[in-house]
């Protein structure tokens, strides 16, 4: 059984083709490594895979070039939108796309994130939300839930002492340069499925010159949140879904 070579018709399941060999370095359970998965997948699909930048920043993504073979560029923590923009402007035929966290993208990162997108420089934003700072050592993001605990609000978020978390996504849809922006998750099979439809979508209305696109995933921090991945998956679905509910909010690619 050997090198048993598997007929393309029987063949299930295969790595994306644009995957590098390199073990990832996220956490067991992390929804980054799926979402990576989605961009490989979707990029290839396109047949873009020569003229694909992705570009990011600071944080758990910051070693994205490691496992998708296109090329990239590192950011200042915050600023992979100013230099998508950047790229964008200098290479308009290319797909330039930024890959960030929520404390990168909704705090470091807000000014460029709002003007980017208001500006409608035909870049793909794609935000990974897990509601904290997962590389840093899981202190309070912008997007922390009220009440949930995270190392600098041991206590719970507390809106009179920590103000409310910031739905970047909604803020994004009233954007007058934005064309695309929604919501999705990674957890089941149908979501990614889901997913990466948002993904094609978005990479699509980039490349036909329709504005800028923000795709956000809710996500788990297994690590970050103390629970193993099952349980973060249910808390997750249990309160992210409430305060980040998902689905598309602005869509004028049609």
């Amino acid at each position: 059984m050997e090198n048993q070579i598997i007929a393309p018709e029987h063949l299930v399941y295969q790595k994306p083709v644009l995957m590098n060999d390199t073990a990832m370095h996220y956490c067991p359970g992390c929804s980054h490594g799926v979402v990576h998965k989605l961009v490989a997948e979707v990029i290839a699909e396109m047949q873009m895979e020569d003229k694909s930048v992705g570009v990011c920043p600071v944080g758990c993504a910051v070693f994205a070039y490691r496992y998708l073979d296109i090329d990239w560029q590192e950011a200042a923590h915050g600023r992979a939108p100013a230099v998508a923009s950047a790229i964008k402007h200098l290479w308009p035929d290319r797909l330039v796309f930024t890959y960030q966290g929520d404390g990168d993208l909704a705090c470091i990162g807000t000014c460029e994130t709002i003007h980017a997108l208001n500006r409608g420089d035909n870049i793909v934003i794609i935000f990974i939300n897990n509601a904290i700072y997962g590389m840093t050592g899981g202190q309070m993001a912008p997007t922390t839930l009220v009440g949930q605990k995270t190392a600098t609000c041991p206590y719970g978020r507390d809106p009179k002492l920590h103000g409310y978390p910031l739905n970047i996504t909604d803020l994004a849809s009233r954007l007058s340069g934005t064309c695309y922006v929604t919501r999705q998750s990674v957890e089941t099979v149908s979501s990614i499925l889901k997913a990466k439809r948002a993904i094609r979508k978005a990479f699509d209305a980039s490349m036909a010159g329709k504005g800028s696109s923000l795709v956000e995933i809710v996500s788990t921090c297994n690590s970050g949140w103390k629970m193993t991945p099952v349980e973060a998956n249910k808390w997750m679905e249990e309160n992210m879904f409430e305060a980040y509910p998902k689905g598309d909010f602005k869509d004028t690619t049609k």
